[in-house]
């Protein structure tokens, strides 16, 4: 078992703010060259955007790992969280439950 301040290098709570277990990030087009082990294992996942939660999960890291390693990872550049879309149109939800309301009557 490898304690958890090894795995983030010493370091007990996420340097960023705002980040939860749900935030999407995704691997940014940089050299991986001084990064530690669990940085890679991240890095090697993260070819699309996954969820902190999901990433935890899949290395099976307890989620507070999870964070700080990402939060290293989102301040040096090497992943990077794309904008959440707006909210959505009002009529556009509207539509879908109609729609959803007229399937459910057949």
């Amino acid at each position: 078992m490898v304690r958890a301040y090894v795995r983030t290098r010493g370091h007990s709570s996420p340097s960023r703010d705002g980040l939860t277990l749900t935030t999407l990030v995704r691997a940014a087009d940089r050299p991986l060259h001084g990064l530690d082990v669990e940085a890679l294992r991240v890095m090697r996942i993260c070819r699309g955007p996954l969820s902190i939660a999901e990433i935890a999960s899949l290395l099976d890291l307890p989620p507070t790992v999870a964070l700080i390693v990402v939060s290293g990872l989102l301040d040096t550049g090497h992943l990077d969280s794309p904008a959440p879309a707006g909210q959505p149109d009002i009529s556009v939800l509207e539509e879908v439950l109609n729609g959803l309301r007229a399937l459910a009557v057949r």
